[in-house]
């Protein structure tokens, strides 16, 4: 297991475009744990000109280096901000999903016969059930915030989780080393947690990973879609304000920051998994 991780590792900093992604994403979690104590102003700060009327719309230049939106409001100081969501939303939604998958999977896959019929038909279910909708049908009834949309996106993502691990776990118990861990007398407990679990680790850190550009997407469609906390500034939230306020094609240094950061987040996550999966698992690899 540990030498997989390594290799997964390496093979982040061999390959150039997974190189580049590793920087970008690194760039926003940075951004994301210092960007709101470096921000130059607070999110809703209203910015004055010299007659103390408000700087709305304006484009870019000294003192808002990414332009302000209708308010007034710097956009560079509000994608700071959002940055930090946006990873809190992700990571946490992420952690999750991915406990909540490993537990069914790992009990499924272990215990088999009513055990798996019982939790895979719930996970059969779980994947009938259309993303969008049901996270706006629930948001909608417990009412927007950071912790209400943590728990709607764990409570969609844990079904691949679940699958995936249910199919490694089928076939770790079957091999020698689990039977020896049996005749020695050790309990389904201890084979689960301590022979099984580790060889799991893997797959599981891989779609933790994925999980995050998934999260952290699923979080920007609900807050464009206006179901954000309005006390919080997002990247979905930013895009919203600029739709309702009909910028979308004029104010691009309100619309395009938005745009970028949650693409460059989402794709360079995604290229990097692929990378890390590729080494996880060599099969994949091309020749």
């Amino acid at each position: 297991m540990t030498r997989r991780v390594l290799a997964g590792s390496r093979a982040l900093v061999g390959d150039p475009l997974t190189a580049v992604a590793s920087v970008g994403l690194a760039v926003f979690v940075l951004l994301a744990v210092f960007g709101p104590s470096l921000a130059p102003h607070k999110p809703f700060e209203t910015l004055s000109d010299a007659g103390g009327l408000p700087l709305r719309l304006k484009a870019p230049g000294p003192g808002h280096w990414l332009g302000t939106t209708t308010r007034g409001h710097d956009v560079l100081s509000q994608m700071m901000h959002g940055a930090r969501i946006a990873f809190i939303v992700g990571v946490m939604s992420a952690v999750v999903a991915g406990l909540i998958g490993a537990a069914i999977g790992l009990l499924s896959g272990y215990y088999g016969r009513t055990v798996d019929q019982v939790l895979m038909r719930l996970t059969d279910v779980a994947f009938g059930i259309p993303t969008l909708p049901f996270a706006l049908i629930v948001v909608g009834i417990l009412g927007p915030g950071v912790l209400n949309t943590i728990a709607v996106i764990a409570a969609i993502l844990w079904r691949t989780q679940a699958r995936v691990i249910r199919s490694q776990v089928l076939t770790i118990k079957e091999r020698a080393y689990i039977r020896a861990a049996r005749i020695a007398g050790a309990g389904h407990g201890r084979i689960m947690l301590l022979h099984i679990g580790p060889n799991i680790l893997p797959f599981l850190l891989l779609y933790l990973a994925l999980s995050v550009a998934q999260s952290v997407l699923l979080e920007a469609g609900l807050s464009f879609l206006g179901f954000s906390d309005p006390r919080v500034i997002t990247w979905g939230g930013m895009l919203n304000a600029a739709f309702e306020a009909g910028a979308v094609r004029t104010a691009w240094w309100w619309v395009l920051p938005p745009g970028l950061a949650l693409s460059v987040v989402v794709v360079s996550s995604f290229v990097v998994v692929r990378q890390f999966e590729e080494a996880v698992n060599p099969r994949l690899r091309t020749v």
